[in-house]
This record gives C-alpha cells, sequence and structure tokens, in this order.
C-alpha cells in the first residue's frame, strides 16, 4: 500500500526542484541577454581615456575624422601602438617616446576614446588601422606595431593585412572569443560575442618577426589563450614571460621597456 504523506511529499519535492530549475534557467538566460545585449561596455572602456589636449595629426577614415600624436615625427622609421580597452594612450607619450627613441610613434586612440567622437568596436577600430597605417607609410617606408591586450588584437589584424616590418604584443590572446570562453565557461560565448578579435587567424599570413611579452600572473588574458596564439603561430616567436607580473603591472617589471626597445630596434 502507498503512504500518502510520502506520496504527497514526493509530489511538493518535484514541484519544488521544477520551480527551481525554471528560476535558475530564467537567470541564465537573463544573464546570457546581458551580456550579448551590453557586451561592448564590458569590452570598452573609454571613460579611462581623458587625454583630449594637444594632438597633432589628424586622419579622415570614411566620414569620421580622428586626432591623434605622432612623437619623434622626424624619425626614418615608424611605429603605430595599440592602446588596451581602458588605457589613455596619451598619457604614455612621454614614456613610448622616450622608448622608442629612434622612431617616429603615432598613437590613435580608438573612436570614443580621448579626443575621439564615436562609438568603438571592431569593425572600426580595425578599419582606421588600417587608415593609420596607409597615412603613416605616406612618409615612413618601414613600419613596426606595438599591441597591447586588446590592441594586440588590432595590431595582429594590422600585420595580417599590411607590411608590417615587425610586430611586438603585450599580454596578447589567441582570440577574444577563447579569452571570454575561459572566463565565463559555461555561457555559449561564441554564440553571443560580436567582437572576436581572431588574433590567431589573422596571423597565419603574417612572414615577419612576433615578440610576446606574457604576465605571469595574468588575471585579464588567461594563459592558457596565449599559448594557444603561440601554437597557432607558423613562425616561432620570441616569448618573454614576467613571472611576478600582472596583466596591468606587465610594463612596470624592469626589463619590460628594454625588451619591447631592442626588438623594435
Amino acid at each position: 500500500m502507498t503512504d500518502p504523506t510520502e506520496s504527497t511529499v514526493t509530489r511538493i519535492v518535484v514541484r519544488f526542484l521544477g520551480r527551481a530549475a525554471l528560476i535558475v534557467l530564467f537567470l541564465y538566460m537573463g544573464f546570457c541577454a546581458y551580456l550579448y545585449f551590453d557586451q561592448r561596455h564590458l569590452i570598452y572602456f573609454p571613460e579611462y581615456a581623458r587625454t583630449s589636449d594637444d594632438t597633432n595629426f589628424s586622419l579622415r577614415n570614411g566620414n569620421v575624422v580622428l586626432r591623434g600624436w605622432a612623437l619623434n615625427p622626424a624619425k626614418a622609421n615608424a611605429l603605430l601602438y595599440f592602446g588596451g580597452n581602458a588605457e589613455d594612450v596619451g598619457a604614455e607619450r612621454s614614456t613610448l617616446a622616450a622608448m622608442f627613441s629612434d622612431r617616429a610613434v603615432f598613437l590613435l586612440p580608438y573612436r570614443g576614446y580621448g579626443p575621439n567622437a564615436g562609438e568603438p568596436d571592431e569593425t572600426a577600430n580595425l578599419s582606421d588601422a588600417l587608415a593609420l597605417y596607409d597615412y603613416v607609410h605616406s612618409s615612413h617606408a618601414r613600419i613596426a606595431a606595438v599591441g597591447r591586450s586588446l590592441g594586440s588584437g588590432v595590431a595582429s589584424y594590422l600585420a595580417s593585412r599590411r607590411p608590417v616590418e615587425k610586430l611586438a604584443l603585450i599580454t596578447p590572446f589567441d582570440s577574444l572569443t577563447g579569452a571570454a570562453q575561459v572566463q565565463y565557461p559555461v555561457i555559449p560565448v561564441s554564440l553571443l560575442l560580436k567582437d572576436r578579435y581572431e588574433s590567431a587567424h589573422y596571423l597565419r599570413r603574417y612572414p615577419g618577426p612576433i615578440l610576446i611579452l606574457r604576465a605571469g600572473h595574468d588575471a585579464v588574458v588567461p594563459l592558457a589563450s596565449t599559448d594557444r596564439l603561440i601554437n597557432a603561430l607558423t613562425s616561432k616567436p620570441q616569448v618573454i614571460t614576467f613571472p611576478e607580473a600582472g596583466h596591468n603591472s606587465i610594463s612596470d617589471a624592469p626589463a619590460y621597456a628594454k625588451s619591447l626597445s631592442q626588438f623594435i630596434h
């Protein structure tokens, strides 16, 4: 004979678990929707890039005029620097001018950053990088590129589309999708992400020398993501690891500036 009390308890438990599962599913779908619709506010942080004064060059790309800084402009060879998603490249002018004193250094903030209007996204950033290269190439035959964090994706794309002499990547990822998937393991990142920055794919076309600087305690770009990038390259890059450095503090490491300047020289 079935105990009616036990049967009632079972129904209550099943009903509770069903409702709990629906709540979890609702919350999960809501979080996925939030990531999808607000993703660019989670990728780009133009509010940290406030330097907007004393720009000394501008270029037009389509219907947008972008302004930036040219350092050591009389030097014969040039370097293009692409910063991180929260980096104020204008505030780094004196540091970069000293680090690459034998090159003309061009800094062009992303759209929405510093002196530039608009909204940043992958399509705009990659297009602007090509426009910057073409602008600089008119007066400088040899051009190297440095990309840090998000900028490593921009620099990698540029190197796949233009003859970049040397390429230095700081805390780089194989793709933004791959890096984000590690941070959000239960989220279908590949289905949600709009801006992907497929560096490993881009660099299959790049035949030149590559320097990779990585941080041993990088909490933003997973080390596995950088490993996948290194393994995907057709030619072996020079890799320097700063074991005690974090994603943002890598530039404070004593050998950081020397490693970059010697490679680009």
